[in-house]
């Protein structure tokens, strides 16, 4: 099996991580362009003695430490959305605790073992330990807010509720449809959406959330059964992915993430 075919599998998921690092696609996407090039530049950057997905997420995490991806918004005959994807990345860097939310981010969202996150992460199981700690540390710190939850299946959304009850914020309502959707955030505006992609109607989660976003903004995470789908690089995508079935450290942790680059923006606007 030839390099490219034992990647391949893993690069949506590997996007996903990295957008939900640097909150962006745009800027996600340069990272894992970067590490892809790196490893067709020079092989011997992919352990094989790791497993296929570790290996690749820990040689991601090299070039993301590296800053390398950054030099491209120096380049004058990069295109534009090459160098507005990399002052993406460099002003993601310059704001963000990286590694203990690097280290959250693998074992929740992506679902690595500690050991495979230590690999990945090189660093020892009592260092992985000791930053996810930190990173939790800084979920319970976070400013609170409003959420609306926006899913048809009424067990999930309870348990949805009951998670982002559970970390502090405060549960707005929930729309089983587009329309309720919409009526729902005009009434109570949210400070973040939890959205299905399928809802009760046969209506889209992901179309109420654009209505939405035409008169105010707001950070979205949308929940799906079929990442895959969505994660295909072909057209404008979600920075922030869950995928059902999920676990509760997985909420908590992009969540966090999501509320943590929106304070960020706003921080900075200021």
């Amino acid at each position: 099996m030839s390099l490219a075919d034992i990647i391949s599998p893993e690069v949506p998921y590997l996007r996903r991580y990295a957008r939900a690092l640097t909150g962006s696609q745009e800027s996600g996407d340069a990272y894992v362009l970067a590490t892809i090039e790196a490893i067709v530049s020079d092989p011997a950057l992919f352990s094989t003695e790791l497993a296929p997905r570790v290996s690749l997420y820990r040689t991601f995490l090299k070039i993301w430490s590296s800053l390398d991806v950054n030099d491209r918004a120096d380049n004058d005959n990069d295109s534009d959305a090459e160098q507005r994807a990399a002052v993406g990345a460099r002003r993601t860097l310059q704001s963000i605790t990286p590694r203990p939310r690097q280290a959250l981010l693998l074992t929740s969202l992506e679902g690595f073992s500690a050991t495979e996150a230590a690999a990945a992460l090189d660093v020892s199981d009592v260092e992985l330990q000791s930053l996810i700690d930190q990173a939790s540390q800084e979920i319970a710190e976070q400013v609170r807010t409003r959420v609306l939850i926006i899913e048809d299946e009424p067990l999930i959304a309870a348990e949805i509720k009951s998670l982002v009850l559970s970390v502090g914020h405060e549960v707005t309502g929930i729309a089983r449809t587009r329309d309720q959707a919409v009526q729902a955030a005009k009434k109570i505006r949210p400070g973040l959406i939890l959205a299905d992609i399928q809802l009760a109607d046969g209506s889209s989660g992901i179309d109420a959330v654009n209505d939405l976003l035409r008169s105010f903004e707001f950070p979205v995470i949308f929940i799906t059964s079929y990442p895959d789908r969505l994660l295909t690089g072909e057209r404008p995508e979600p920075t922030f992915l869950i995928t059902k079935p999920f676990e509760d450290e997985t909420v908590k942790a992009v969540i966090s993430q999501a509320l943590f680059f929106d304070q960020s923006a706003r921080s900075g606007a200021a």
